[in-house]
């Protein structure tokens, strides 16, 4: 993890996994809160567990298609991300006529796993990646990594003009919402619930970016083995 760089053999098996410790916790849904994963597996993963599994995709997707006016769309991910065409397929499925173009962005995650949120650095790396999509006349841009919105700001500053950015993960949330109540699943109004955080690995990158970026209390921190 990251997943953007892996193969889809490991990203499937890993998701697969992931997937089973959580619905062994009574999980009552899956929420795939990764656009590599949700490229390459939810397929499968709706093949093998027993719960709803929501990707950040289709929601995506549907928001840019409800927000172009030009009908070009940008989408950015990870290399595993854009080589998967998942979001080209689930845009045209929508719209048959939109144009969408396409841009891997590798070196992102990295950055903003090392803070660098608001450096000159990202701020050029980004202006590398996305300039050209400027150039082509997209009106809407896709934020294609969950990662992503953490660097609104600094992609903000990069394009300068009306392109209306499209945050994945905002929009999963809505459908999760949507989801929960068509079929009977929101908790009850007292309760407030829980966050529980369990690991795979060491705790460090993920404690950097969740209580420096996101600003989450996480609290105590569960290591799991995977079988």
């Amino acid at each position: 993890v990251p997943y953007g760089n892996k193969s889809a053999e490991t990203v499937e098996r890993y998701s697969l996994e992931l997937a089973g410790m959580l619905t062994r916790e009574n999980a009552k849904v899956i929420v795939v809160a990764c656009n590599t994963v949700s490229s390459v597996s939810i397929p499968k993963l709706r093949a093998n567990v027993s719960v709803p599994v929501i990707g950040v995709i289709e929601p995506g997707a549907q928001a840019a298609i409800a927000t172009t006016r030009n009908r070009h769309i940008g989408v950015i991910g990870t290399r595993a991300t854009i080589r998967s065409g998942a979001y080209e397929n689930a845009l045209r499925a929508l719209n048959v006529h939109v144009q969408v173009t396409s841009q891997a962005c590798p070196l992102l995650v990295p950055l903003i796993e090392e803070g660098m949120l608001d450096d000159k650095l990202t701020d050029q790396t980004i202006a590398r990646y996305l300039d050209p999509m400027i150039a082509a006349g997209i009106d809407t841009l896709v934020l294609g990594c969950t990662h992503y919105p953490l660097l609104t700001s600094a992609i903000a500053r990069v394009l300068k003009r009306q392109i209306v950015v499209v945050d994945s993960a905002q929009n999963c949330a809505r459908a999760v919402e949507e989801m929960l109540d068509h079929q009977s699943l929101r908790a009850a109004p007292l309760n407030h619930g829980q966050l529980r955080v369990a690991l795979t690995d060491a705790a460090d990158s993920f404690l950097n970016v969740a209580r420096d970026a996101l600003q989450l209390k996480v609290g105590e921190i569960e290591i799991r083995a995977l079988p």
